[in-house]
């Protein structure tokens, strides 16, 4: 059959039938909503190249907790700033390090909610890079025991998860292997499974000063030409014991994400990145575009490429649009 007879515009008539054959959805529960944390008291710095993001000392960073946990967002995603760095990252593992504190401090206010942690040495290592360094090289199997003992105490600290973001090879089986083995078998893993050494990371840089002192990333998180290669990744994590796979980028990466959910069919999140972000501030601020209406529709390409769950610095302004509607 066709036109007459086939009219797919009858069902477009109405908000209420758009609404009742609508095939996807986002919800406020689909909702990651990353946060920085970092020492000092009475510290609310906002980043430069991300408004509305800001850096919080643990004082700050509780209020800001509770403004999430009011619109119902359910899981937030910790990134720390140390006081001091090394050529380690000793500041990422050690009890009283930042995240550790910060854990605590949430769950003992706010114990439903989920807290998950970033899992990586960027942020505390003194070059800036995602591993242990010799020689000038980002060396991949002795980084695997700082990043264990790192996601061992989170976990210790009261983290509801643990999001390994560094892409050495064999993190997965290293973080679950010690996961498992000091009695924290119950905490799962969200990998970022394909994480692309992308353009679009710079933003977050400034959030988090985790810019690399020499050389790049590429040696270690994957080029944006390759497809069949986030497969590869994807499959390695599940096969190490990743609960959740993660595609970082989002935006330009839908493909991957389609990609990754036909393959596994795997609970999968899209991490909506700082510059995909700081874009679509800096034309709404020009008048250039509808802010909410480009956001929506944005995330909504998420969960029709395959996302379940969505990471994103627009989660509060999503929560408040989901709540008007």
């Amino acid at each position: 059959m066709y036109f007459p007879t086939l009219r797919p515009r009858r069902l477009r008539r109405s908000a209420t039938l758009r609404k009742m054959v609508q095939e996807n959805r986002l919800t406020v529960d689909d909702l990651i909503y990353p946060m920085f944390v970092m020492y000092g008291n009475d510290q609310e710095n906002e980043v430069s190249s991300m408004p509305g993001v800001f850096q919080y000392s643990i004082d700050k960073l509780l209020p800001a907790v509770g403004e999430v946990v009011e619109l119902d967002i359910p899981a937030i995603i910790l990134f720390g700033i140390p006081g001091e760095k090394d050529e380690v990252g000793t500041g990422a593992f050690v009890d009283d390090g930042i995240v550790q504190q910060a854990i605590r401090s949430i769950k003992e206010k706010y114990p439903d909610l989920l807290v998950i942690t970033d899992v990586c040495l960027c942020e505390f290592t003194s070059h800036g890079h995602c591993g242990i360094i010799n020689d000038g090289e980002v060396m991949n199997d002795p980084t695997l025991e700082y990043l264990a003992r790192t996601a061992v105490s989170h976990a210790k600290a009261g983290a509801d998860m643990v999001a390994p973001s560094d892409m050495m090879d064999g993190r997965v089986a290293a973080i679950r292997e010690q996961l498992d083995e000091n009695g924290y078998s119950h905490i799962p893993i969200m990998a970022y499974s394909a994480k692309y050494s992308s353009a679009f990371y710079g933003p977050f840089r400034d959030a988090a000063d985790s810019t690399p002192q020499f050389g790049d990333r590429r040696s270690y998180q994957m080029d944006p030409p390759n497809g069949d290669e986030a497969i590869k990744e994807t499959t390695l994590d599940i096969e190490e014991g990743a609960d959740i796979v993660m595609v970082k980028p989002a935006l330009a990466y839908m493909d991957i994400i389609r990609r990754v959910k036909e393959e596994f069919g795997y609970p999968l999140a899209a991490y909506n990145v700082s510059g995909e972000y700081s874009m679509i501030k800096a034309a709404a601020a020009k008048g250039w575009i509808d802010e909410k209406s480009v956001v929506m529709e944005m995330m909504i390409g998420f969960k029709r490429a395959g996302a379940d769950l969505v990471l994103t610095y627009f989660a509060k302004d999503i929560a408040k649009w989901l709540r008007e509607s």
